[in-house]
């Protein structure tokens, strides 16, 4: 067997390394290789029932923020604009739960949430919002587009903002399958403190009690709903909300408001649910471990 040159082994190796780096080249620039455009197996194209609010730009809008709470207060002014695809302020949307637009405040420990409703004033939106303690918190815009072909997919613009001082964070709380809504009024999971699927479509129930611990037979009108429900992922902050399946009018059946989810990461969850009754408007709160 004749032995190869020195010279033609160098050229062997030289052509073996060159082989290696083209591949490596091709996979990295392959949707298989790049973890941007990765879908888990058997996984939905879209991970989420809508935006999510971790942006302050989604689909040609753009969150401006005019006046920004930087102190702490009882009603510490905001106000933003929200810039269309042509670059000019946005003033008119498709009614969402009778409101143009839903604004909600949250602190990253899941502290300090409202729901907001913002008046408009010339281009600009504002609302006041209470600060009660330092720390970091976001900011979100919730809007239907009036050109929209779907309206259950509202545009969720966010903006992360800081309060100086003193904070107490919170620990957030762990799963329960109780609430305590305020007034007499308990929320109940009837399933349980149990966890919900990620990027799979499923149904969250709950059943409203009064203060005999009997459920509810109606609740009063709530922006047009039976209730409301806002969901944040507590590492994230990203936002999702959820409307009641039960059309306004009809009765509860054991009291009970369910919501169709649809969770697009892994991970912790605290819901607020809103709702009516006694002519006041009262809220529940349940963490959810989606896996």
């Amino acid at each position: 067997m004749r032995k190869l040159h020195w010279a033609s082994w160098l050229a062997l190796g030289l052509a073996v390394a060159v082989a290696v780096v083209a591949i490596v080249f091709v996979v990295l620039q392959s949707p298989v290789g790049s973890n941007a455009h990765h879908q888990p197996s058997g996984a939905p194209m879209s991970l989420a029932a809508h935006s999510d609010g971790l942006s302050d730009f989604e689909n040609g809008f753009r969150f401006e923020p005019v006046a920004v709470p930087s102190v702490k207060g009882d009603a510490v002014p905001v106000a933003f604009r929200i810039v269309g695809p042509s670059g000019a302020a946005v003033t008119q949307f498709q009614l969402n739960q009778t409101k143009l637009i839903h604004f909600f405040v949250i602190r990253d420990d899941m502290q300090g949430f409202q729901h907001l409703h913002p008046e408009l004033d010339g281009d600009t939106w504002r609302t006041a919002v209470r600060i009660a303690d330092g720390g970091a918190y976001r900011m979100f815009a919730e809007f239907i587009p009036t050109d929209t072909k779907d309206v259950t997919h509202p545009v969720v613009l966010g903006v992360p903002f800081t309060v100086a001082g003193d904070t107490k964070l919170t620990q957030v709380p762990p799963p329960a399958a109780e609430s305590d809504a305020g007034g007499g009024f308990t929320v109940v999971r009837p399933e349980g403190a149990t966890q919900a699927p990620v990027r799979q479509p499923t149904v969250l129930r709950f059943s409203i009690r009064g203060a005999d611990g009997a459920p509810v037979r109606s609740l009063d009108p709530y922006l047009g709903a039976h209730g409301h429900m806002t969901g944040f992922n507590t590492t994230l902050l990203s936002a999702t909300h959820m409307h009641p399946r039960e059309a306004l009018g009809s009765p509860l059946i054991n009291g009970e408001l369910t919501f169709q989810a649809l969770f697009g990461e892994r991970g912790e969850y605290r819901l607020f649910l809103e709702f009516s009754a006694g002519g006041s408007t009262h809220r529940a709160e349940f963490t959810v471990f989606v896996n």
